[in-house]
């Protein structure tokens, strides 16, 4: 029998075996060798316009009243490849076609930063860059956390002897040498990051230009990227300044709880330290909830006052508790092709198309 979700009531299933290796930092799973049997996922039940416009990745297309969500008990026996993961995100999520995710007019590179862990930074990183490139737009993951969390959540090799960004950083190597496609999903590469990143911090130190180097990695590229999201570790050092360096706008997620506020000043400081001195076009474009639990007074007293500071710079879309968010790292996977049809995924989807329509309503920048 399933037991029941604390927090949203929802049915359970069992979570798969982890193998060994660190937790996410940011309370998302652990990972596993692969991926276990999935199952069809079905309509959404969401009550918001969600849609994007893709071309099928694979497989027969089918209708989105064919699938089942993960949410629900029924199920396919079997293991279809991620593409096919891929193309029923894609129909559960936007089963007309009618909304598109626009490209933007030049590219948007995003630092996904907070000091503070826990607060879902790669968790988003991974589901507004699945939600992007699923639909039509060319996105770059670089993973910067010593963790790799990123690279793990987009199943991503990332052991040791893998070239990865600290490669990058130290040796000069190419970007376009350590990125990955993403398996199953078009147009999405990684820059992944082994534990090799952790000495970068020190190594940085007496480097020329050390500030600079992610950036001049990124530029040197030879294709172009529509969004380049790099995820940033919990702290404000040497990593996280390259990240604001090579990034024109700042996407902060803050979860709804009061400890979140706290720190939310020192990396605004930080941040404006770095545009005075370093990059003056850096710009806190994106402010993004996470981890909100409506039957909380806290969470709605966390949102106003993040929404009254912030003011537009807030997303309408906020992110629920979502055990499906959760679960999702474990398997590999991001949750819009892990369970398309759940609160979570649905919730990162607004998120992501909220942000594509900024970016064209005010040029390319949020």
């Amino acid at each position: 029998m399933n037991e029941s979700d604390a927090t949203t009531g929802e049915p359970r299933r069992s979570a798969p075996a982890p193998r060994s290796g660190p937790s996410d930092p940011d309370g998302h799973g652990i990972s596993v060798a692969s991926s276990p049997s999935a199952q069809l996922a079905g309509s959404s039940g969401s009550g918001h316009p969600v849609a994007v416009v893709a071309q099928p990745v694979g497989g027969d297309s089918a209708s989105a009243n064919e699938h089942v969500s993960r949410e629900t008990p029924d199920g396919y026996e079997g293991d279809p490849p991620l593409a096919m993961e891929a193309l029923r995100a894609v129909q559960i999520l936007n089963p007309s076609g009618d909304i598109v995710m626009p490209r933007p007019d030049r590219p948007r590179v995003f630092c996904v930063a907070n000091q503070k862990g826990g607060v879902g930074k790669t968790t988003t990183t991974v589901n507004l860059a699945v939600a992007l490139a699923l639909h039509g737009n060319r996105v770059l993951v670089v993973d910067l956390d010593p963790q790799g969390n990123a690279s793990t959540g987009l199943n991503v090799p990332h052991h040791a002897g893998v070239p990865d960004v600290y490669d990058c950083l130290i040796d000069n190597v190419p970007l376009a040498d350590v990125a990955q496609p993403v398996e199953g999903i078009p147009n999405l590469f990684c820059v992944p990051a082994t534990i090799d990143l952790a000495g970068a911090e020190i190594e940085l130190v007496s480097v020329v230009a050390r500030e600079s180097r992610l950036q001049r990695a990124i530029t040197a590229h030879p294709e172009k990227f529509d969004y380049v999201f790099i995820d940033c570790p919990p702290s404000l050092g040497l990593l996280t300044v390259n990240a604001l360096c090579a990034a024109q706008e700042v996407l902060i997620p803050i979860q709804c709880e009061y400890y979140a506020l706290e720190g939310l000043n020192q990396l605004i400081n930080n941040i404006n330290l770095v545009r005075q001195h370093l990059n003056p076009t850096l710009d806190v474009s994106t402010i993004l909830l996470t981890m909100y639990d409506r039957r909380t007074r806290l969470a709605d007293a966390v949102e106003q006052d993040v929404r009254n500071h912030f003011g537009s710079k807030v997303l309408e879309a906020v992110i629920p508790r979502n055990v499906r968010v959760s679960e999702a790292p474990s398997y590999g996977q991001s949750v819009m092709t892990y369970d398309p049809g759940s609160r979570g995924a649905t919730s990162y989807f607004e998120a992501a198309l909220e942000i594509a329509m900024r970016g064209v309503n005010t040029g390319g920048a949020a």
